[in-house]
């Protein structure tokens, strides 16, 4: 209950904070690629149910279709505001309403799609238990995650195979230890990771 008003006044606060930041990426968004300048995407959130994820778009429109892995900063489908909003996860801001509807935190396990939450074990599927995040000690573990993949021969294979599962892990230890605590540290930590930038 606590975390859930933490959530709420949170996810405010930052709306109200960053209100110029998002009025001004969505003007360069239209400016550059018009279209709309929020993407939805289908992700799996808490009891395994899908929900509708907020993010500004970052790549060109229909990208989607060429696949859900972005490999570094040199792939053709972003756009050049979309480097920018993703080197230092503005892309992620619309997410504070995703937060406020209830339907994530400000932090938990980030949310997959489908594709790769059915290649869960019966214990990975445990993260399902809790509502998703904006942040995460994994995203602060793999905030450089676009350059890893961009050395891979393979790059999804990577991803499901070697990364995706160190994530799993990072998300089920917060699980076991969710408290405020843990709660405000990794807020902490994803600011000095940000400055850090």
């Amino acid at each position: 209950m606590i975390i859930r008003l933490l959530d709420i006044f949170l996810s405010f606060v930052g709306v109200i904070f960053f209100a110029p930041i998002l009025l001004i990426v969505s003007l360069l968004i239209f400016i550059e690629s018009g279209g709309p300048v929020i993407y939805v995407q289908n992700r799996v959130g808490k009891d395994n149910k899908d929900f509708k994820l907020l993010k500004f778009r970052s790549m060109f429109l229909n990208s989607e279709v060429r696949g859900f892995i972005t490999i570094g900063n040199c792939d053709p489908r972003i756009t050049r505001v979309g480097r920018i909003i993703r080197k230092y996860k503005i892309d992620e801001l619309p997410q504070l309403f995703n937060v406020i509807k209830g339907e994530m935190s400000i932090v938990g396990p980030r949310p997959e799609v489908r594709k790769y939450v059915n290649l869960y074990d019966k214990i990975q599927f445990k993260i399902l238990n809790v509502k998703p995040g904006i942040t995460d000690y994994a995203s602060i573990e793999f905030r450089e995650e676009n350059r890893i993949l961009e050395k891979e021969i393979n790059p999804e294979n990577y991803y499901i195979n070697v990364i995706m599962p160190y994530k799993l892990k990072l998300n089920l230890q917060y699980i076991n230890n969710q408290n405020i605590r843990n709660y405000l540290k990794i807020i902490v930590l994803t600011f000095i990771s940000f400055f850090r930038r």
